[in-house]
């Protein structure tokens, strides 16, 4: 899988979402969650954005 979040690492801040909701979510575990492997640059775009650097894209 090329999207994918470190849940160890995120704190759920919801940057990732807000940036790229076609490939992020915020689960009921309050983190974020991979919901599509379509729109890879949105995904970059998101991990630049991560305060952790949870996301990691392939």
């Amino acid at each position: 899988m090329p999207i994918t979040v470190d849940k160890n690492l995120c704190i759920g801040c919801g940057a990732c979402a807000s940036i790229c909701s076609d490939a992020f979510k915020i689960n009921e575990e309050g983190k974020s969650e991979v919901i599509s492997q379509e729109n890879i640059a949105c995904a970059k775009n998101a991990a630049e954005s991560c305060p952790t650097q949870a996301i990691k894209v392939e």
